[in-house]
């Protein structure tokens, strides 16, 4: 936040939990996420006081507290000609304290991009094995979700992370993305480990059906024929085709052959009701919608996240199973990675991860002027008092200074972590 007329300097000695400060420092020069916040804890008002300022500056209008009363002022040491001596240097613990948490970041970002590129290979392996070894392309999907599900097993909460880097072709990270987000669903709603299974690998191999349809017919468009909507469609008969010759169990082919029915019966092929498809065929009807909204075949089409869950809330609501909607929306929150956002001190800032438990307090990157891109901390709202979300914005509606900044990914791609690593981060 810049400097105003809003701001006013007082005394370090005169600092309270609940004021809103801004500090006049580099941003190497102090370990708060943030250069300007409302204090939570007299730790963080020690913290201030150890950094060497003398005054800092507040605004009483964010603030909810006022300032201690001051002190009766003591002469402080003079040099021998009777001027004061420079302030102390920063201390070197801040300088410190921020390259930890910055290395923290990017080692467990780096750790996630690994694991998914690993894992489109794994997808893409199997996907190239469907039309001649059958067998071995069941055994690479059969393995790859069993490890998906083995990265997801404790009572330990998860972080959703959006990726700065998605790894493979198109299909492979559409696949991945719909596998990931549905078992973490899968897990929300406590499926058994067969049904789990069941359910990576039917997402994994949902769209394998389109290997054997024309490329111009793969994703539809609102122009086809009669004839081009029927090609396109049958991709998922030839999918359950595959499945059968690949010997996958009989959830995982539902799934496939459920993947694109509705609840209210308007899907396809079979019109399926709610009550006729299965748990797990629900929860990848709805993932792949919301992936296919945020990763269009056509890239000038994408949605935000947070304009893709806002449609399927306003526009979908009969079409998908409601309580797997409601839990989809708990899950990623009402801004889920990938969606840019205006905070409520107006900065400009990208939602990066979210705890799958509590997501209305995402972690975020933020535009903050000074610091560079490659050095900015990710901020977790959740411990910074007084800061949230006050609205979402298109990538193209930001300042041409906050869009080079922030950067938003032209393909949304998602992986998780433990919640603690990204909290300790």
């Amino acid at each position: 936040m810049s400097a105003s007329s809003t701001h006013e300097s007082i005394d370090v000695d005169a600092l309270r939990v609940g004021m809103f400060v801004h500090l006049d420092l580099g941003w190497m020069s102090h370990p708060f996420p943030l250069g300007s916040f409302k204090i939570a804890s007299d730790d963080q008002i020690a913290t201030i006081r150890q950094l060497g300022l003398k005054r800092v500056r507040w605004n009483p209008a964010q603030s909810d507290a006022e300032p201690q009363a001051a002190a009766a002022a003591t002469p402080g040491p003079t040099d021998a000609d009777g001027t004061r001596p420079a302030e102390a240097p920063i201390e070197a613990p801040a300088f410190v304290e921020r390259r930890r948490k910055l290395a923290l970041q990017r080692a467990a970002l780096a750790a996630c991009e690994r694991q998914f590129s690993e894992a489109a290979r794994e997808c893409r392996r199997a996907t190239e094995l469907v039309a001649t070894q059958p067998s071995a392309a069941a055994s690479h999907a059969e393995a790859l979700s069993r490890a998906l599900v083995d990265k997801m097993v404790g009572d330990q909460d998860l972080c959703i992370r959006l990726l700065t880097d998605a790894a493979g072709d198109k299909a492979s990270a559409h696949a991945l993305n719909v596998a990931i987000i549905s078992l973490l669903m899968g897990r929300a709603f406590g499926l058994s480990d067969g049904d789990m299974l069941d359910l990576g690998v039917g997402a994994l191999m949902h769209d394998i059906g389109k290997l054997d349809v024309p490329d111009r017919v793969r994703h539809r468009e609102e122009h086809f024929s009669a004839a081009e909507n029927r090609f396109y469609e049958e991709h998922v008969q030839f999918g359950v085709a595959h499945a059968r010759k690949m010997g996958l169990s009989a959830g995982a082919t539902r799934v496939i052959a459920q993947h694109h029915e509705h609840a209210d019966a308007t899907g396809f092929p079979q019109r399926l009701n709610v009550d006729r498809m299965t748990p797990q065929a629900r929860i990848v009807s709805l993932v792949n919608r919301y992936d296919n909204l945020c990763n269009p075949h056509v890239p000038s089409r994408a949605m935000t996240p947070h304009e893709a869950l806002s449609l399927l809330f306003a526009q979908s609501k009969t079409r998908y199973d409601t309580g797997i909607l409601g839990a989809f929306i708990k899950m990623m929150g009402v801004y889920p990675p990938g969606s840019v956002v205006q905070l409520t001190d107006d900065r400009f800032a990208m939602v990066v991860g979210v705890n799958s438990t509590r997501p209305l307090k995402p972690r975020v990157l933020v535009h903050e002027a000074g610091v560079p891109r490659d050095e900015a901390l990710v901020v977790d709202l959740e411990t910074v008092a007084g800061l949230g979300i006050r609205r979402s914005v298109k990538p193209l509606q930001l300042p041409d200074a906050s869009l080079a900044y922030l950067s938003p990914r032209p393909r949304v791609a998602y992986f998780f972590e433990p919640a603690r690593d990204a909290e300790a981060a």
